[in-house]
Formats: structure tokens, C-alpha cells, sequence
């Protein structure tokens, strides 16, 4: 396969601060080809395109765009766009949670190869019908669980898969985003009937738990604090999950949209673990926000939640001046993005259909790459915890199995 088109769905947050950057490094190394921009407004691809850090970086660097001016909105647009690619090219989906099963199932159905933005849905049943056109036509759909390219995760992956830490007991984990989130665009969409705090950051750690230790949750309860956007919307913007992993585990999350804009660093969040082995105990720390460095400039440097004193993560998205022109981005936030890229690539270039359905089976078996089939237990957890969060905090219990139904919490959830 040569070079793929690029089509980014969405021109939010993420596309600004990891996936378009990420795509312009591809293309500068002759990965990708074309980029095209599709969103449902105009003024926020205008945005994206003048985001002067994205300039500095790449200033030999520009996509095409749709619609052409700031007008907005076009809600429908990008099923035009989509349709337009030639097949097997590449979709990335970088909209709000409960859009991307249309956008992800738009692509596939006109053969396009899929990145999409966690958590992939937000029940059980779209990832399967995912799924199954995926294979079906031999396309590759990666979900951008970028903390799995953090080197901290490989290693704790490899090391306790090597019994080097035993068996996961409990654990507790904190993902917070700054205030200004609440400023967002988030506020229009990021509400009590769409979504939450723990579905939209907690999935990362629910996943990484299981990315480590390989299995699989039982339970879910979600408890969520309502809580007022500037424009009078409401979101579970403060929220506690537990959830119980089928050894009888248990790891606890919290999430908020609330970490003071005045505070250090882009966020905070990490995770602990402890485990038993025999006759001993082990014990994982990741800090997720303080990476070891301690900044004090001389003025406030801009920006979202910027802070003159400032504790910087140099892993997760970086631009740092390699000598030539522009910048190059760094981190596991790109390398995340390469990644899935590489393994479209990968799939793709195997050939006829039976030798691409191949590849994909190997991909769910290897792990790395987070596929509809492999990181199900996601859009179960994602979809239990709605739920819960929407009856009180009740527990869901989730069971696997041949069938497939929500069913009310306090009863069992079969999957």
C-alpha cells in the first residue's frame, strides 16, 4: 500500500493537541499521504489550522479542508467525505463519544481503514457489529489507547507476565483533568445523557489494567456528582468507579473535569497496584503527571491551564527542535498514532482478503493494538458504568457468554 489519504474526522481538542500534529509528522516521514480535515464547523477547523504551536512545528505543513469557510453546522458532512476516498485509505474518528460508532461504521462501510479515539463506543453490541464488518472486509480498526505506548506500560506488561509481580489484588487509580475543560466544547457535548468523567478519562486505566494483567472485569459501579458547565449544561463531572476483576481484584477510579487550572503540571493522574505472590507481596507506582521535572519560569508561559511553576510530562506529547525545519513531536501520544497507522499498514499490504482477515486475527492475538475484538471488556464496562452512574452508583454485574444484553443494574449484565 502506498502512502495512505488521511481523513480526520473532528477538529477538537485532541485533534489539536495530539492527532493532527501526530499525522504531520507521519506525513514529513512519507508515511501518510494527503490530510483532509472534515468537521460539522468551519471555525473550528479554522482554529485547528492556526494553532500557533502546530504552525511553529510544521510550518511546510497544511490539509485540505471541509466545509471550506467558518460556516457550521454540518453534521452530516463527513459521510459526503467519506464517501468520496478511494477504498482502503485511512478514517480517524476524533468526535465526541456517542458519534463514533456512526463515524467508524460510515468508513468501514465504504471500505476505509479506521483510528479511533477511545473509548471506540459505548456498548457491547456496536463493537461486535464493528467488529464483524472489520473482518469482513478486511479492515483494520485500531482504538487510540495511548497510555499502551507508554513505556512505563510495556515494561509493567512484559514484567508481569513474567510473574515478576504475582496476581493483581487492588488497586486504585486518578485521571483529572484542568478546569478550563469545563470551557470547552466539552460542555456541549460531555453531558448527563451522553457521557461522563469516568467513561471518557477512567477507561484509560480500566484498560491498562487489563493491557498488564490480561484480565478481565466482573462488576461495575460508577457513582457521579452532577455539576453545572458555564453554559448551564450538566455533566457527571466528578465521578468514582470500582471496578472487580474476574480474580475478585479490585480497582478503584476517579475522574473529574475539576483539577485547578492554578496547579502544576497539564493534569494530574497515575495509578498503584498491589499484588500477591507466594508468600510475599508486590507493589507498582506510576505517576503519571510528575515525570521527574520541576520548571519555574519567569512569566506565566500561555495557554490552557498554563502555570508559571510548572511540572512538564516530557512522555506523553512533546515538541522538541531536532535541527531542520519546523519541530518534531515526540512521545507516547505519537507513537501511539504511528502505531495504529503502521498496523493499517500492515494489514493492507498482506494482500488478497483471506491473507488481510489473517493479519487481523493475529493483531487481536498479539494484543498491542487494541482492536474491536480484543478490547471488548471496554465497551462492557463502558456500558455497565452508564448504568450505574445513571441509577446511583448501583452495581452491574457483567457476564460472558454467547449472548448479548443491558439489562437494569443489580442484575446480571450478559455479554
Amino acid at each position: 500500500m502506498s502512502a495512505p489519504r488521511v481523513l480526520l474526522v473532528g477538529s477538537g481538542m485532541i485533534a489539536q493537541d495530539q492527532i493532527l500534529p501526530s499525522l504531520f509528522q507521519l506525513q514529513r516521514n512519507g508515511v501518510v499521504g494527503e490530510i483532509t480535515v472534515v468537521s460539522a464547523s468551519g471555525a473550528s477547523i479554522t482554529a485547528l489550522a492556526n494553532t500557533p504551536k502546530i504552525r511553529r512545528a510544521f510550518p511546510e505543513r497544511s490539509f485540505a479542508r471541509l466545509p471550506l469557510d467558518d460556516s457550521g453546522p454540518h453534521n452530516d458532512l463527513f459521510r459526503e467525505v467519506i464517501a468520496s476516498l478511494p477504498p482502503r485509505q485511512l478514517v480517524v474518528a476524533a468526535v465526541p463519544d456517542q458519534l463514533h460508532y456512526d463515524v467508524v461504521m460510515t468508513a468501514l462501510r465504504h471500505d476505509q481503514h479506521v483510528c479511533c479515539v477511545k473509548p471506540l463506543v459505548l456498548n457491547a453490541a456496536q463493537s461486535v457489529e464493528i467488529e464483524n464488518e472489520a473482518r469482513a472486509r478486511g479492515l483494520c480498526v485500531g482504538v487510540e489507547y495511548h497510555k499502551r505506548l507508554d513505556d512505563r506500560s510495556l515494561m509493567a506488561r512484559q514484567r508481569y507476565r513474567e510473574g515478576l509481580f504475582g496476581t493483581f489484588q487492588l488497586g486504585t487509580a486518578c485521571l483529572m483533568e484542568k478546569w478550563y475543560y469545563r470551557h470547552s466544547n466539552f460542555q456541549n457535548w460531555c453531558t448527563v445523557e451522553n457521557s461522563d468523567a469516568f467513561t471518557y478519562i477512567g477507561c484509560h486505566y480500566v484498560d491498562l489494567v487489563h493491557f498488564i494483567t490480561g484480565l478481565l472485569p466482573r462488576s461495575v459501579s460508577v457513582y457521579g456528582i452532577r455539576d453545572k458547565y458555564p453554559n448551564d449544561n450538566e455533566g457527571f463531572l466528578w465521578t468514582d468507579a470500582r471496578v472487580i476483576w474476574e480474580n475478585g481484584a479490585c480497582l478503584n477510579v476517579q475522574n473529574t473535569l475539576s483539577f485547578p487550572d492554578s496547579a502544576p503540571g497539564p493534569n494530574t493522574q497515575g495509578i498503584t497496584m498491589y499484588f500477591a505472590g507466594s508468600g510475599t507481596g508486590a507493589w507498582l507506582e506510576h505517576s503519571d503527571q510528575y515525570r521527574g521535572l520541576r520548571y519555574s519560569y519567569v512569566r506565566n508561559p500561555g495557554g490552557d491551564g498554563a502555570t508559571q511553576f510548572a511540572e512538564p510530562s516530557p512522555d506523553y506529547f512533546q515538541y522538541v527542535d531536532l535541527g531542520g525545519k519546523g519541530m518534531t513531536v515526540v512521545g507516547y501520544g505519537y507513537r501511539s498514532v504511528e502505531f495504529i497507522v503502521k498496523q493499517c499498514l500492515r494489514v493492507d499490504s498482506a494482500g488478497d482478503l483471506a491473507a488481510r482477515q489473517a493479519v487481523l486475527a493475529q493483531l487481536d492475538r498479539e494484543g498491542v493494538l487494541a482492536t474491536p475484538a480484543n478490547s471488548r471488556y471496554n465497551e462492557l464496562v463502558m456500558e455497565a458504568g452508564r448504568m450505574s452512574i445513571l441509577n446511583e452508583g448501583r452495581e452491574v454485574v457483567i457476564e460472558y457468554g454467547d449472548a448479548a444484553k443491558a439489562i437494569p443494574p443489580g442484575v446480571q449484565f450478559r455479554y
